[in-house]
């Protein structure tokens, strides 16, 4: 069941903030949730902002009064290194600077004036990022066109992705935000990051993500980074299991200075990487282990239930024979006794009347097979004797009932309530010649 806070939460939201929890390591939802919905649940935003926070760098909720272009010696996790533009050299080049800089001044102040007052009059389009996508390819296009297609193979995918891919592959994560209308954004991405020394490092060591701070996508980044002046490059890796910022190159930068720069910073951080992904071939090898000893247990747990099976199956196939040798050896008596009663009543019948007997009766007896039987009894006989005659023959059912026929009905041949000593012959009624019909009635 969802926590009470998350029960409003789309099910897009509920992704983005599962995603900033694990990448961001923070246990408390609800701390998640409201640094999420500071940043307008801009993701990138919010978990640049995060790790920025760790590194002693304030949010942007909380912006100090100024901070100056320095290196930040507070704390060295961050290795900041900015190159500031030369001093103008010489009469002529201080007097050039002197000449230019009220015009600047009034230039940029005017622009900013300009843009400020724009903010309340029109909301700056690049808050709302519709397609970050689209902002990647539009920006590699447009700088494949002016400046070639020699340059580092930039990653194809949003800030977010690049974050959990680098994460992912334990790689160095470099960011580059290019400003379009700074100065020095030209010479930087056609002398610097063109170079073939510089390419060969970005591609063999890190991946490398670009983007305009013009478009959406750049720009929010940018917000969540809060470079200080352009070109600006920023290296990220994973370090203490959280996306890091390791190092800030901000202003034109030369080939060589870049190569050394982004060196020292793998090499100072490489163990971080070594480290990690020992641990995580350490857990994958638990993980590995612990799949495999489920595995043996599921292996052995199926043995034994198959063993179980077939021993069941065996005790049924056991009982099931027993049972029908039993059946068989129930039969066996019950036929052997059946056909011991028989002999037994046949030793016991009387001997037949003499035809010349005017006592004796013939009776014809028609069985449930067709068949005919026909034999002599004394009237002073009992019915009983009837039935124990019948009984003793082969071909008789063990269980019958004897029927006249005029008038229809059945003789009482065996005890009963109605009569518990049967009759004779003579007080059933039966003349000198009778025709009796045997039913069955094994089946009843």
């Amino acid at each position: 069941m969802a926590a009470p806070e998350e029960r409003d939460l789309t099910q897009e939201q509920t992704e983005k903030l599962l995603q900033f929890q694990d990448l961001t390591g923070i246990e408390s939802m609800d701390q998640c949730r409201h640094t999420l919905e500071q940043h307008n649940w801009n993701i990138e935003a919010a978990v640049q902002d995060r790790l920025n926070e760790q590194e002693g760098v304030p949010s942007v909720f909380n912006p100090p009064p100024s901070r100056p272009l320095q290196v930040n010696t507070a704390d060295h996790r961050i290795y900041s290194y900015v190159v500031s533009r030369p001093q103008p050299r010489g009469l002529l080049g201080w007097g050039y600077y002197l000449i230019m800089l009220p015009f600047r001044f009034t230039y940029y102040t005017i622009l900013d004036i300009f843009r400020f007052a724009l903010r309340f009059i029109r909301p700056d389009p690049r808050s709302r990022v519709t397609d970050p996508v689209g902002d990647i390819v539009s920006f590699m296009h447009s700088f494949e066109e002016k400046y070639g297609r020699a340059h580092p193979v930039f990653y194809q995918g949003t800030y977010s992705q690049a974050l959990n891919d680098a994460k992912r592959e334990l790689r160095f994560l470099l960011v580059y935000l290019h400003g379009d209308d700074h100065q020095d954004s030209d010479e930087f991405c056609r002398n610097t990051l063109c170079a073939p020394e510089v390419i060969s490092l970005i591609n063999t060591r890190m991946l490398f993500w670009a983007c305009s701070t013009n478009k959406p996508e750049g720009y929010r980044v940018s917000q969540a980074l809060r470079e200080n002046t352009y070109p600006f490059l920023a290296m990220i890796m994973l370090k203490d299991r959280r996306m890091t910022v390791v190092g800030r190159l901000e202003g034109l930068i030369q080939p060589d200075d870049l190569i050394n720069q982004l060196t020292f910073i793998m090499d100072a951080n490489q163990t971080y990487l070594v480290s990690e992904r020992l641990e995580r071939e350490e857990r994958n090898q638990t993980q590995v282990l612990r799949q495999q000893q489920d595995e043996a247990y599921l292996a052995s747990l199926r043995a034994d239930q198959e063993k179980e099976r077939k021993r069941e199956e065996r005790e049924r196939k056991r009982r099931k024979e027993e049972e029908v040798q039993q059946q068989k050896l129930a039969e066996e008596r019950r036929r052997r006794n059946l056909q011991e009663e028989k002999e037994r009543k046949l030793e016991c019948l009387p001997p037949e009347p003499s035809p010349d007997d005017p006592e004796s009766v013939k009776i014809i007896f028609k069985l449930p097979n067709d068949s005919r039987v026909e034999r002599r009894f004394h009237f002073s006989q009992s019915l009983t004797v009837i039935h124990d005659f019948l009984f003793s023959l082969k071909e008789s059912p063990e269980k019958f009932q004897i029927e006249a026929n005029f008038p229809r009905r059945v003789l009482p041949c065996i005890p009963s309530e109605e009569w518990p000593n049967p009759p004779t012959l003579q007080e059933a009624g039966l003349s000198h010649t009778e025709v009796l019909f045997v039913q069955d009635l094994t089946d009843e």
